[in-house]
């Protein structure tokens, strides 16, 4: 048995084609060096290895049409190395499928699997999806969801079907709803958040998020679905905004920690949730309404798990 050795690619100097503009330089990077780890594309943009038009770049920076990228020399795979995702989660995202047709797929995403590699994580569902539809070159995630948030997720299988949805994302055009389980009585009167959100990187390199006049505005909805009494509420959470962590942090601005949330949770809160069976973050995508470029429009809805059936059911007999 021979054995090949991963080759080093050479510096590559790429003009940006007009149908690739508004694209992430980190997405864009992920397409030109097939099969190189995420964690590597932000380690090459980290040190400003990548420039676009001779200059050092943000990994969210967004290449226009005519830029030059400059992409310097990476270890690539061996040719057709898989990403090497494990046979179990691949039938499981498999089976989460909702919808799927020629361009879009949408999936009801498991708590606990994050939606690309990256910080130590050598896939997530869009690696799998690329394993699953190899014939599907053009596979992008069309937005995200936090690692340990379940629900609908939508991955575009064509180029122009990503720069529809993202087009309607900037506006008014999609719907989106969350349902989250939050300590205590949520008045009915309180039905929307208006704070500003800042994101800000930890020493640790752990991103966290808070309410403060600098950070940008963002603008939550919420509807309350069921009572536990004056332990817990079911609300539904409407973003109108898509700030990172936007939900988590807006219900506890409003005093109303999700169940589960170990970054901006209530440790209390969580535990006696954990003591039920709960053992996951309380915040599902669980509605979705998308316009489609035929005009015609997509709704979905996704059932929550098992587990957080089965937690709600205790909770109603406590």
């Amino acid at each position: 048995m021979t054995t090949s050795t991963p080759q080093t690619s050479s510096v590559q100097l790429i003009e940006v084609p007009p149908e690739l503009a508004g694209q992430r330089i980190d997405n864009f990077l992920v397409n030109v060096l097939k099969g190189v780890p995420k964690t590597l594309i932000y380690r090459i943009l980290r040190k400003g290895e990548v420039r676009v038009n001779k200059g050092r770049i943000k990994p969210e920076y967004k290449i226009q049409s005519g830029d030059i990228v400059r992409v310097p020399p990476v270890r690539l795979p061996e040719r057709d190395e898989p990403v090497p995702v494990a046979q179990g989660l691949l039938q499981r995202l498999e089976a989460a499928i909702v919808y799927e047709d020629k361009a879009l797929i949408v999936l009801n995403k498991p708590a606990g699997i994050a939606v690309h590699g990256g910080s130590g994580l050598n896939f997530g569902v869009i690696e799998a999806f690329r394993q699953l539809r190899p014939d599907a070159k053009e596979l992008e995630l069309v937005h995200r969801l936090d690692r340990d948030t379940s629900g609908l997720l939508m991955i575009a299988k064509k180029r122009s079907m990503l720069r529809h949805l993202h087009t309607a994302l900037r506006g008014d055009g999609v719907d989106k709803r969350y349902m989250a389980l939050v300590r205590g009585h949520w008045a009915t009167g309180k039905k929307q958040v208006n704070a500003p959100l800042l994101k800000s990187n930890l020493r640790s390199g752990e991103r966290m998020v808070e309410v403060n006049d600098e950070g940008k505005e963002a603008l939550t909805v919420f509807r309350v679905l069921r009572r536990f009494g004056d332990f817990a509420t079911m609300v539904e959470a409407r973003p109108i905004t898509g700030r990172t962590h936007q939900i988590r942090v807006h219900a506890l601005h409003a005093g109303h920690a999700i169940a589960g949330d170990s970054k901006y949770g209530d440790e209390d809160f969580t535990r006696e949730i954990r003591e039920l069976g709960g053992k996951r973050l309380f915040l599902h995508a669980y509605a979705l309404v998308v316009p489609l470029p035929d005009g015609g429009e997509l709704k979905l809805e996704a059932p929550v798990d098992e587990m957080w059936a089965q937690t709600v059911e205790r909770l109603s007999a406590t």
